[in-house]
């Protein structure tokens, strides 16, 4: 790398987070959770990446009390006694090492994982689809919605009553928030539908105005959002700006402080069209055009991107400089890194040091143990 990474180190603060740097772990599914319970080994594995100077840590999804709340045996849950005990073994744990933390609160949908587990009971999604056409599980009644809703709070409360600093709902990447959002699985012709994006937005609003009851003014809310679906990846709710804003504005009115704009590759830019091809990207455009905090996310310091990693392919260690290039000009304020983190603990370290030669690349093998 040859650009100076000061940037990345610069303090951050919002409401009662104080972060030492700009660098966060990505929220990333691990399924090392046996009976949903997370034990010794995840405290350890989030403990190293505190160890390791990450400013904030996203834990992997963790999924609110619903019947099919998840989509593979080994998610955690956030919800229960014996979970909400490992839990607060784990940001202890992350809090001795001088880290911060947020548990990523989610509900599957009617999504599939790579298992052949079924849930004991049907999946639950807007309209009883996983993908435009294609029928799984059932369409949510209002009552089934209302619950939702207030599980998602629950697990937010929870969150703060075990002293994580802030809290992260997950609406991306085709999951349940996200197939409201969704015109190709969201045709419901109640008020959680509709034929635009902020109609069709109502619910995950509630979800947030829920949380932000539970957890207070002062505790900051992450909410993570997408374009792209893992049903389709070139799906994109949003358009132009115009469409971007009127779908992002009510969620940070309601109580949202930070984006978290999920992108395969973070310096894509989202508008080419209006700025170029070294445009602002998701990150960017949801901050210019709310005024809300954002982060960034999508193959940092790795040369191919993470769809891939699941088709068995590796990635090397790459420089920083097009992340430098657009924190130096403040298009975002945190960055968040994931697979990186996974191969290297001591990531943030060693970049700050500027030994960015002795970082490992990533390989799927990786996968297979949390460590």
């Amino acid at each position: 790398m040859t650009a100076s990474t000061d940037v990345l180190f610069r303090p951050f603060r919002i409401k009662s987070l104080d972060l030492p740097n700009r660098i966060v772990m990505a929220p990333m599914t691990r399924t090392f959770a046996p009976e949903g319970i997370p034990g010794a080994a995840n405290a350890a594995y989030y403990r190293r990446r505190a160890e390791g100077d990450v400013g904030l840590i996203l834990s992997e999804g963790t999924v609110i009390d619903r019947p099919a709340s998840r989509n593979h045996p080994g998610i955690p849950f956030f919800h229960g006694d014996a979970a909400l005990a490992g839990w607060k073994t784990v940001i202890e744990a992350v809090h001795a090492a001088g880290g911060k933390m947020a548990p990523q609160i989610w509900h599957t949908g009617s999504t599939r994982a790579q298992t052949d587990w079924v849930p004991a009971v049907d999946v639950e999604s807007p309209s009883g689809v996983v993908a435009p056409g294609k029928p799984r599980g059932v369409a949510m009644t209002e009552q089934d919605i209302e619950a939702t809703i207030a599980a998602f709070a629950k697990a937010a409360a929870d969150a703060k009553r075990l002293g994580f600093d802030t809290v992260e709902i997950h609406g991306a990447h085709g999951y349940l928030i996200d197939q409201f959002f969704w015109a190709g699985t969201n045709t419901r012709e109640d008020g959680y539908g509709g034929a635009t994006l902020p109609e069709r937005s109502r619910f995950a609003v509630e979800v947030v105005k829920a949380v932000r009851a539970a957890v207070g003014p002062d505790m900051p809310v992450i909410l993570r959002l997408s374009q792209w679906k893992q049903q389709d990846y070139s799906a994109r709710l949003a358009t132009t700006p115009d469409e971007m804003a009127a779908w992002l504005q009510p969620l940070v009115d309601a109580g949202a402080d930070v984006l978290h704009c999920s992108q395969r590759r973070f310096w894509e830019p989202e508008f080419p069209e209006i700025d170029g091809e070294n445009g602002l990207n998701f990150a960017g455009w949801a901050k210019k055009l709310t005024g809300a905090a954002t982060i960034s996310v999508g193959s940092v310091g790795l040369s191919g991107e993470f769809i891939a990693a699941f088709g068995g392919e590796t990635s090397q260690h790459s420089d920083l400089d097009k992340l430098v290039e657009r924190m130096e000009r403040d298009e975002f304020d945190l960055i968040a890194v994931g697979r990186a983190l996974i191969s290297n603990p001591d990531w943030a370290k060693k970049v700050r040091a500027g030994a960015g030669q002795e970082l490992k690349g990533f390989s799927p093998a990786a996968l297979a143990e949390l460590v």
